[in-house]
């Protein structure tokens, strides 16, 4: 068959018969049918498919161990969120439903130090101090003992660790916790403020490009495992958070917006280790069975 702009797809994909993997040929074979079909619709220059490959090898240039540029522009264009979507617990399904899943975020680069229930994971030492507590169920309501909560976050002034390594020391905002036997948990941290997706690559010039907004509203990212049980991806959000209704990456899900309540009682921030006045949310994880 002739290479054709109309069976310019058939051709292609019939190179793929001989794939001994089933999923990687359907895989390649509706990617191609769908990047012919976008290229037949749009009818793109020569000189604008030349930068489009360009802006696509400047964003894999833009990738360190500690950035993923790829991740970002996933983010930025909704894919991140349509393929957790698509893969997220389905909360129809059981009595309780699952918590709601999120993007995993460009961020998740360092491996978080393990800490004891409690402890903070603000190595700085901000003020005020903020509480997030909660307990990890099933979807019964039964408690997950030791289930396993991967947490990171930016401070109060809206950077990951790993965006200032000199003001910064490595670790700060991450904890890696092991919840009781109960499944409850809690540690102490610092407020995180909203943030700008970093701009100064490939991903910032199409944003600028299309008259977007880089902000995420603050939030607390959180990895939930437990044997027997789905992962979970998620955040939670504050609720009082600029950009709360406008997310760059489109993750925010209402039931996943906390009150970060303000707490002036002595006796309850003593229950917890900190000084009144401080923040106190609760976060409980619902987690599916495998």
């Amino acid at each position: 068959m002739d290479f054709t702009e109309l069976e310019s797809a058939q051709v292609v994909t019939e190179s793929f018969a001989g794939t001994s993997d089933p999923r990687l040929k359907d895989i390649l074979t509706h990617l191609t049918r769908h990047l012919h079909a976008f290229v037949r619709d749009v009818r793109p220059t020569l000189a604008e498919w030349e930068q489009a490959i360009g802006f696509l090898t400047e964003t894999g240039q833009a990738c360190t161990d500690t950035r993923q540029e790829f991740i970002l522009l996933s983010d930025v264009l909704g894919i991140s969120m349509l393929v957790e979507t698509i893969n997220g617990p389905d909360s129809a399904a059981t009595s309780a439903g699952p918590t709601p899943s999120t993007v995993l975020g460009p961020f998740h680069m360092t491996a978080s130090p393990c800490r004891e229930l409690g402890d903070t994971i603000d190595l700085i030492g901000s003020t005020p101090e903020c509480v997030i507590e909660g307990q990890v169920v099933d979807t019964t309501g039964r408690p997950i003992s030791g289930a396993s909560l991967d947490v990171w976050q930016a401070n109060d002034k809206g950077f990951y660790d790993v965006q200032q390594p000199g003001a910064q020391p490595p670790g700060n905002g991450r904890g890696m916790f092991v919840a009781d036997n109960v499944g409850r948990y809690w540690f102490r941290t610092v407020t995180p403020c909203c943030y700008p997706v970093p701009t100064d690559g490939p991903v910032g010039k199409l944003l600028l490009a299309t008259s977007r907004h880089p902000f995420r509203p603050a939030h607390v990212h959180f990895i939930a495992t437990a044997p027997g049980y789905e992962s979970l991806t998620t955040h939670a959000f504050v609720a009082d958070s600029e950009y709360i209704d406008s997310d760059a990456v489109f993750a925010v899900k209402q039931e996943l917006v906390r009150d970060f309540a303000i707490v002036d009682d002595p006796a309850v921030a003593a229950r917890f280790g900190v000084t009144a006045p401080f923040r106190l949310a609760t976060f409980n994880l619902t987690l599916v069975e495998t």
